[in-house]
């Protein structure tokens, strides 16, 4: 199988590191060589935060290059925008509409770009954009954005619903894991 690659992107404190580690469970499970990187980006300051997962026959590095991501899963809009050079051809951006107002615009020193989905569709982006946050609140914390967008991400792969469940109740403790749960299926039916 030749070697896929899934990006994911967001700022410090929105559960990107735990959507990485929860991945890479199941494709190990599904008996795929996989590399998964550390969080790179200032993730304890709210800064940007890249994670990568590359999974296939053999993977020899977790790096994916600029041109080699097959999918791009944004936990905010400007995020997802700001890397999608790193998108090959054919390729899926998964992300969530929320705004996180980074340093320069909350300085006053930029503005939020406006319609960046509208602008990475005019690029030719396939962008499947959802409410992530919305649907956390619904499941019932607002912190279950990233389980909402691997539910989404997970409609673009043929694993089960059990081998998805199976992979969340070993990667959230058991206290959190029916809401988790619930954020899942939330996105996935979104």
């Amino acid at each position: 199988m030749e070697t896929k690659n899934i990006m994911i992107v967001g700022v410090g404190g929105q559960g990107s590191l735990l959507a990485s580690k929860l991945l890479g469970r199941l494709l190990l499970t599904k008996g795929y060589d996989i590399k998964v990187s550390e969080v790179h980006g200032m993730s304890q300051r709210g800064g940007s935060v890249v994670t990568y997962v590359r999974f296939g026959d053999k993977v020899y590095s977790p790096i994916i290059d600029k041109g080699e991501a097959d999918f791009i899963v944004s936990f905010e809009l400007l995020e997802s925008s700001r890397y999608t050079e790193y998108l090959k051809k054919g390729a899926k951006v998964i992300t969530n509409t929320q705004q996180v107002n980074p340093m320069p615009v909350i300085v006053g020193a930029a503005e939020y770009p406006e319609n960046l989905v509208e602008k990475m569709k005019n690029a030719g982006i396939d962008v499947d954009a959802l409410d992530a946050l919305s649907l956390a609140e619904e499941a019932g914390n607002s912190k279950a954005v990233n389980l909402v967008l691997l539910g989404r991400l997970s409609k673009y792969f043929d694993f089960t619903d059990e081998e998805w469940m199976t992979a969340i109740e070993q990667s959230v403790p058991p206290k959190f894991l029916e809401l988790n749960k619930k954020a899942f299926e939330l996105g996935r039916n979104a």
